[in-house]
């Protein structure tokens, strides 16, 4: 969804916290900006907290048009699963499992439900900057367990041995994490989470669409990822067919149908009209009785 903002020209460095990747430090620094706001999508009190234990100031690579949309893409993002979350919790799924947590700090700052036990499963190295930068901070959710484990390797065995129960609905959420994968570790993950998902389990995800990789948008992001060896190499054209393929109902989310989604893009959209308006992709899906 192209929209756009004033460019800050903050120069886009390697993340000095071994084992932590930029496009974390970067994102979170999105976060703590946005957070900033008067008219803040979300309110995340802990991302600047994290800027701070980082030590530094990290942006996308490039300056192309698509670096200038980020940050509303970003917000938007954030407040859409963080409905979409908090929704499917209410609705009985207490378990929730984030994949690629990254620097997220949902297990904090959501009024979850009583019950609700949040899994947070990202490299070691990431959970002991995190772990560092939260201590004395207590979570909103009933429980918050980080899980140590490499997503392109064995995750299933740590998040079960964490203590999570594949007989219960589960929220997954893959947010930020699956254009960074290669096709078949794709295939993976999402073969893996749909073994654990009990009939009932939700998952929300974000693509690229590959009908818009190649466009004076989006092709300059890419390359500019690519020079800064963070690469996008998932790209997604059917979400619905995809998804159906492995098992979940999928929906893609029409934003402009979010009171919250067109009043941030709005201004924008008027000033680009040309831009293709589906170049990211959020889908909700759900794992329907029979499907696991």
């Amino acid at each position: 969804m192209p929209m756009f903002l004033p460019h800050h020209e903050t120069p886009a460095v390697t993340a000095p916290l071994e084992g932590v990747s930029s496009t974390a430090l970067w994102t979170v620094r999105m976060r703590a900006e946005e957070s900033a706001r008067s008219d803040a999508l979300f309110h995340d009190s802990l991302a600047a907290e994290f800027l701070t234990g980082a030590g530094t100031a990290v942006a996308p690579p490039g300056s192309g048009l698509l670096q200038q949309v980020l940050p509303d893409w970003l917000a938007v993002r954030t407040r859409f699963f963080d409905d979409h979350l908090l929704a499917t919790a209410h609705e009985g799924r207490r378990q929730v499992v984030l994949l690629g947590a990254g620097l997220d700090t949902r297990a904090y700052r959501l009024d979850w439900p009583d019950g609700t036990r949040v899994f947070e499963v990202d490299l070691p190295a990431v959970h002991t900057f995190k772990e560092r930068v939260l201590a004395g901070h207590t979570p909103a959710a009933e429980s918050r367990t980080p899980v140590a484990a490499d997503l392109l390797a064995d995750w299933r065995e740590p998040l079960l041995a964490a203590g999570f129960d594949p007989d219960r609905p589960t929220a997954w959420l893959c947010e930020g994490l699956l254009f960074y994968l290669a096709p078949e570790a794709v295939d993976r993950l999402v073969a893996t989470a749909g073994e654990l998902s009990a009939p009932g389990s939700t998952l929300g995800a974000e693509c690229l669409n590959a009908d818009t990789a190649d466009s004076p948008f989006v092709r300059p992001w890419l390359d500019a990822l690519s020079g800064s060896g963070t690469p996008w190499v998932w790209h997604l054209a059917d979400p619905e067919q995809w998804w159906g393929e492995r098992g979940w109902q999928a929906r893609v989310a029409d934003l402009l149908a979010l009171p919250y989604a067109l009043q941030r893009f709005a201004p924008h959209l008027a000033a680009y009209p040309g831009l293709e308006k589906q170049s990211m992709i959020l889908v909700t899906a759900t794992r329907p009785s029979g499907g696991r």
